[in-house]
């Protein structure tokens, strides 16, 4: 392989990634992970009822074991970016030759919608901040009622429902056109223009190279994760937390409903829509790998970035969901604007306490663990972009960077992707919950490959030094978690959307004229030499096939165990 040493002499010249960070500038491009919480805490709340924090915490420790084969195969690829998709294709290439971009592509329509999602909701944020609309049983409602209630018909809740209409700020309702297409709608509204505006700001910032991101980012991460600290221990040390809301520990007896279930299909089912909607933000931290051809000495750190970056993970995704459901209870979180998740930067800042300039501080906050997250997802599905279009799997015009080592053709498409998604996670919740779960059928296949990469590398570059190794019952266990991911996606994304899983298949499949095009249009039918660059781990000898039929029978028996259990279980 190249050596390091002379990528880095030659980067700026021959227009490839810059080593410009160690591992502690990916900690801080990836510390915007934490703050995916906000996207699905409410919906999750409103599934798993008294469930939540525990649906959090088996989560976000699937996730962290997980991460220890990322870091195990990301060391075989010392000079690739884009992520564990990348170096899980390098395994798969070998026996399936459609799978290794399957894996990318599922990759980058999981990560890429984070963008849209997170501005969508930062935009919620915003202007309910500045045009706020007024609550059921808010003081500015009262006043209407005395004055205008006895002139109306209807029952009190009518009345109410009137009044809030009657208060709400016309810019809430204003859109510039709107429509329609089966259960999914999309909207050009206040939301979708101020969630634009964002991404735009996002855009210019990443345009400066990865050196330029980690350094802003730093700043944004030390002033988002401090205050998610604070809302996560001060409730508990002032005594705000409730025990008593953390049972029955059953399930819902409808998603929404305030009413116990049982541990039945209906009652498993909404489990498992809870535990396959967490997984999209608490697996999430295995983008630090994202930046292995961006590290100054890849080595080393790879494995320390993915790893420290799962500690703070794991501190956050437990304990925030936990204290959230400790304060609010089973009603609060039921709230139609907690569901929906407009409402849950003003329920965390009011957790904390200290009058309304306390809570007008820690929204503002949330807002920017907003941005930080969309900042980390465009750096890490750009670089999986550009990583693909290098190695053969996307079309050619993406593999192109910027004077500061910026991917900024596979920023651009990103940035168009997502206006399109915008438009359609701005018009309601059950849309912005169908972009999550069709991005989170993506993601569950992508983990799926990739974590039986880890065994294939390991048979078939066995031989080969890694940096880092990891322990055999890890390589077990997220083996294990592979197909228990797929039961997830079977199981849990009709709880989401009726069409969900079968919409996110049809996504995936996108990739099929896609990579057509590239590999047997524009290339030929061969692959790019740094394709084959995938085949010859470590100590450049091409690496045999060893594994046999072995990877033909878990392809075969991931599709059963998604079957079977969408069959199998149902609300």
């Amino acid at each position: 392989m190249t050596t390091i040493t002379n990528i880095h002499a030659t980067a700026e010249s021959d227009g490839k990634l810059h080593r410009s960070i160690s591992w502690t500038g990916a900690f801080w491009v990836a510390s915007g992970v934490p703050a995916l919480v906000l996207f699905s805490i409410g919906g999750i709340a409103g599934t798993t009822g008294s469930l939540s924090f525990l649906v959090w915490a088996l989560s976000i420790g699937m996730g962290f074991i997980q991460s220890f084969i990322y870091a195990e195969i990301a060391g075989l690829f010392p000079n690739k970016s884009g992520g564990a998709s990348i170096y899980g294709a390098a395994a798969w290439v070998r026996y399936v030759k459609l799978v290794a971009p399957l894996s990318v592509w599922c990759n980058w329509f999981a990560w890429s919608p984070v963008l849209s999602l997170g501005c969508s909701i930062a935009a919620a944020y915003i202007l309910n901040a500045f045009a706020p609309v007024p609550a059921l049983n808010s003081p500015e409602v009262a006043q209407w009622l005395a004055a205008h209630g006895a002139s109306l018909a209807g029952t009190d809740v009518e009345k109410a429902a009137a009044a809030v209409a009657a208060l709400t700020p016309a810019v809430r309702d204003w859109t510039l056109f709107s429509h329609a297409i089966g259960p999914v709608s999309f909207s050009l509204n206040a939301s979708f223009f101020v969630g634009a505006t964002l991404m735009l700001v996002v855009f210019a910032i990443q345009h400066r190279g990865i050196l330029g991101t980690a350094s802003v980012q730093k700043w944004i991460g030390l002033s988002v994760i401090v205050p998610m600290v604070i809302v996560g221990l001060v409730p508990i040390l002032t005594g705000k937390v409730d025990w008593a809301n953390f049972s029955p520990l059953v399930p819902l007896a409808a998603a929404g409903a305030a009413d116990p279930g049982s541990w039945d299909i209906p009652g498993w089912t909404l489990v498992l829509g809870g535990l396959f909607i967490a997984a999209w933000s608490t697996y999430g931290f295995e983008t630090a790998v994202c930046y292995t051809s961006e590290f100054r000495n890849p080595e080393k750190d790879t494995f320390k970035a993915i790893f420290y970056s799962g500690l703070l993970c794991l501190a956050l995704f437990i304990l925030v969901p936990f204290t959230f459901q400790g304060v609010l209870g089973l009603s609060g979180m039921l709230d139609p604007a907690i569901v929906d998740g407009s409402g849950v930067a003003q329920a965390l800042a009011h957790m904390v306490g200290g009058g309304k300039i306390i809570e007008s501080a820690l929204v503002m906050l949330m807002i920017l663990a907003l941005v930080l997250s969309i900042m980390t997802a465009m750096a890490g599905s750009s670089r999986t972009l550009y990583q693909g279009a290098v190695d053969g799997w996307l079309p050619r015009f993406l593999d192109h960077v910027n004077e500061h080592g910026a991917p900024t053709r596979a920023m651009w498409t990103d940035l168009w992707f997502n206006l399109v998604l915008l438009a359609i996670a701005c018009a309601d919740a059950t849309s912005f919950f169908f972009v999550l779960a069709v991005a989170n059928v993506g993601y569950i296949i992508f983990n799926f490959l990739n974590l039986n990469s880890g065994w294939i590398h390991r048979i078939d570059s066995g031989h080969v030094a890694r940096p880092y190794k990891a322990p055999t019952i890890l390589l077990v266990l997220g083996t294990v978690f592979a197909f228990a991911n797929a039961v997830f996606m079977g199981a849990g994304a009709k709880v989401w959307n009726p069409v969900a899983l079968w919409a996110g298949l049809i996504t995936a499949a996108l990739i099929i004229p896609v990579f057509i095009y590239r590999h047997y249009v524009q290339d030929g039918g061969k692959f790019p030499h740094e394709t084959f660059e995938d085949l010859q781990v470590g100590d450049g000898t091409k690496t045999q096939k060893r594994a046999g039929i072995l990877p033909y029978l878990a392809l075969i028996a991931g599709i059963v165990v998604v079957l079977v259990s969408n069959w199998l279980f149902h609300l």
